[in-house]
């Protein structure tokens, strides 16, 4: 599998013109050698390629990375790299500009000084638009522990309970039910605050006749799911819950058109039409989805600005919404798995209003 990645990735820095492609973002490094820990590099050339790391890794990349040479030793990693002889007959290296602060471009520039240094985007990216079939399972077995996750959740969420204990007690039945993290850290917003539609959660009490929206997600073997609910806790107004049902359906319009070959922003337009329909198209103010795998947020981006064809065997999120301030806010998120003609869902907890 790695080896297969390898050999896709040379073929791009060909179309590039790169002799060779550092790569130093923790999930694309993971990505090309199976490394979990937060500290190393991979250089690759037509011909050879290399993990670098510090000694604290030497025995966890000993296990982890059996299909380039390693080395590992005290310093700059791009000194090591320097010094190891891959780049002997490179003249034009790229690197991973988005990931890489200015103080380590910086080293890295002075490392490799005589060498074209080159900012190369979306190269390893594009690679993992497509999942293969472990990633698509451990995309699914990550789905299903968020269901679990919220089915455990749901009982403990009543009038008086922070926002905050329920994004801790999300993190602790994460790994109550196998996951080895968080995806990301849970986003719990409740009434007023519901209108926030990356709601940080504070020591505010949730009340009756408020929705909840919760936003969380568990991470697997690297590969993390993200999934929202809202929920309504006692009655809710008529208002409250007419916008609820108008995300709900543009849920159902988006996994509907969902299919490998349809434009991204096509997409996206399927759920923004419901909104628009019922006069609230104003409220809706992020885009339908995005990639899901070791990042929470990757490629393809399902939005009205993308120029994306999305892809069979991508796993995107779909998560259509309204946010109206001293109102709230409604979001609904399912992860699903594209296919040729359709879309299969990852998480399967209802998407119909729960009222604890």
């Amino acid at each position: 599998m790695m080896t297969t990645r390898l050999q896709s990735l040379r073929r791009k820095m060909r179309t590039e013109r790169l002799n060779a492609l550092i790569i130093s973002s923790p999930e694309h490094v993971r990505y090309l050698t199976g490394f979990s820990g937060s500290h190393g590099i991979v250089a690759v050339t037509a011909t050879d390629a290399v993990f670098i790391t510090d000694p604290r890794y030497r025995i966890q990349s000993a296990h982890e990375v059996r299909t380039m040479r390693r080395v590992v030793g005290v310093g700059s990693v791009f000194d090591l790299l320097s010094g190891c002889g891959i780049l002997r007959r490179c003249r034009i290296v790229g690197f991973e500009a988005e990931s890489l602060p200015v103080s380590r471009y910086r080293q890295l520039r002075r490392s490799l000084r005589g060498l074209k240094l080159r900012g190369a985007s979306g190269i390893v990216e594009a690679l993992a638009v497509v999942k293969d079939t472990r990633e698509k399972a451990l995309l699914s077995r990550a789905a299903s522990i968020s269901d679990a996750v919220f089915r455990d959740l749901l009982p403990t969420i009543r009038p008086g309970i922070t926002e905050r204990e329920v994004a801790a007690r999300i993190s602790w039945l994460n790994r109550v039910h196998g996951a080895e993290d968080d995806s990301f850290p849970p986003l719990v917003a409740s009434g007023t605050r519901g209108a926030l539609p990356h709601g940080t959660p504070t020591t505010k009490k949730i009340h009756k006749g408020e929705l909840v929206t919760i936003d969380f997600g568990s991470r697997i073997g690297g590969y993390g799911s993200d999934m929202t609910r809202t929920i309504a806790v006692g009655r809710i107004s008529a208002r409250l819950r007419s916008m609820y049902e108008v995300v709900q359906e543009a849920l159902g319009a988006a996994f509907h058109a969902a299919r490998g070959g349809i434009p991204a922003r096509e997409l996206d337009r399927a759920a923004r039409t419901c909104i628009e329909g019922r006069k609230l198209g104003k409220y809706f103010v992020h885009a339908l989805g995005h990639g899901i795998g070791l990042h929470t947020h990757e490629r393809p981006r399902v939005s009205p600005l993308s120029t994306e064809v999305l892809m069979s065997g991508s796993v995107i999120t779909l998560e259509p919404g309204v946010y109206i301030a001293g109102l709230g806010g409604v979001r609904i998120e399912d992860d699903v798995i594209l296919g040729p003609n359709d879309c299969r869902l990852l998480t399967r907890t209802p998407s119909e209003l729960t009222v604890v």
